[in-house]
């Protein structure tokens, strides 16, 4: 890698010690993979932000580190909502642990916002071709394939580290030639709403990382985008994916159909619906969970349209982000006089409140996919209309 003299200074030192072993984690990256050089950031979204994943240990590394970052970078979702960990059932213990890490993140200067979905807030939207370190799954998944971003799936060491010194190495989705289509997916049925989750469920599942083409027989809306590279970097590791003649890179670079192609039908759509979990035959569900990821306003408008009036007999956790609930304040209180939570700051992934249900119903593919292995906790699939009939029910 070619470094510029003040990468080299900051590399052997002369910037501090956290400075210096952040260049070296970006450097070590940028040899293995191949990059020539480092390149600069607009923003940095950094995982390892849940007490339950990071443990004493991540809070104590974060806590050991100096310094500012350089570009605007906020966190992924927390193990709570960090307002109203007492009425998701979350322990005193776990939300001071928690605190702490958010604390030391700030001390950074880490926005403290905690979302899978920062594109959707103002000082993290981004534009084709811009180059950003970003780290939770979905969020990779949707600045690469819906906005023609560019970003890697960073760890969050790397993420953080690309924060502090601005810059990230130059490999990857971020070069134009790891950006094509290795696989085609063929969808031979119509496609509408939460479909488009089960769609990605089940090609993430074939497709692994390589990089899916899809050629579909509707246009997909941009909440439907998300749900389907959300639920193909869960089931799969997809970070970046192309709908032919609707996401940017696809409608610039006329991609032809690739010699791998993949065909999907109705009934495994289907199937996705049906699907019992193992041993739940008999065990009714107990909560219903929308945001994973986080709620767009559309779908907070929807959710609010769809419970106006009612009363719910389960839980029900809507997760957003903060900014967008307090931005739409109509819709929470909609949600929210109907017995249903407004969540922010945590997702039923990452918030270990999660395992005190026996069964979720949820409209998401990656959802689908984590909170039985991250969760302990079986979940069933099912549109938004769906869930909230579920969650009417006595």
């Amino acid at each position: 890698m070619h470094l510029t003299k003040e990468e080299e200074q900051t590399l052997n030192g002369e910037d501090g010690e956290t400075l210096q072993k952040a260049i070296e984690i970006l450097v070590a990256l940028g040899d293995i993979y191949g990059a020539d050089r480092l390149i600069p950031i607009k923003s940095a979204q950094i995982a390892g932000v849940s007490y339950k994943t990071i443990g004493d240990a991540g809070l104590e590394w974060i806590s050991d580190l100096e310094g500012k970052v350089k570009v605007p970078s906020i966190l992924n979702p927390a193990g709570m909502d960090l307002k109203l960990w007492d009425e998701m059932g979350i322990s005193p213990q776990f939300a001071q642990k928690q605190h702490e890490i958010i604390k030391a993140y700030e001390k950074l200067g880490v926005t403290s916002k905690c979302t899978c979905t920062p594109y959707y807030l103002d000082n993290f939207t981004l534009g084709y071709g811009d180059h950003v370190a970003w780290s939770e799954s979905s969020a990779v998944s949707y600045v690469n394939s819906v906005i023609g971003a560019r970003t890697n799936r960073e760890g969050g060491p790397s993420a953080l580290s690309a924060a502090l010194v601005g810059k990230t190495a130059n490999f990857g989705y971020h070069l134009d030639e790891n950006r094509e289509p290795t696989i085609s997916v063929t969808v031979e049925c119509n496609l509408s709403g939460a479909d488009y989750a089960a769609l990605g469920y089940i090609a993430g599942k074939t497709v692994g990382s390589k990089v899916p083409l899809f050629f579909l027989q509707n246009e997909p809306e941009g909440d439907e985008l998300k749900a389907l590279g959300a639920a193909m970097a869960a089931s799969g590791a997809v970070a970046l994916y192309h709908v032919d003649s609707v996401t940017p890179d696809a409608r610039r670079m006329k991609f032809e159909k690739t010699d791998e192609n993949i065909i999907i039908e109705e009934s495994q759509i289907r199937e996705v619906y049906d699907k019992i979990p193992d041993n739940t035959a008999q065990t009714d569900v107990d909560m219903v969970a929308f945001g994973c990821p986080h709620c767009s306003a559309d779908e907070l408008a929807h959710i609010a349209r769809l419970l106006d009036g009612k009363q719910v007999e389960k839980d029900v956790w809507v997760c957003t982000s903060r900014e967008i609930a307090e931005r739409y304040p109509q819709f929470v209180d909609k949600i929210e006089k109907s017995g249903a939570l407004v969540v922010c700051d945590t997702c039923m992934v990452v918030s270990p409140a999660s395992e005190n249900y026996n069964l979720m119903m949820v409209n998401s593919g990656k959802a689908l996919s984590y909170v039985p292995s991250m969760c302990k906790v079986p979940a069933r699939f099912g549109s938004i209309e769906e869930c909230i009939n579920e969650a009417l029910r006595a």
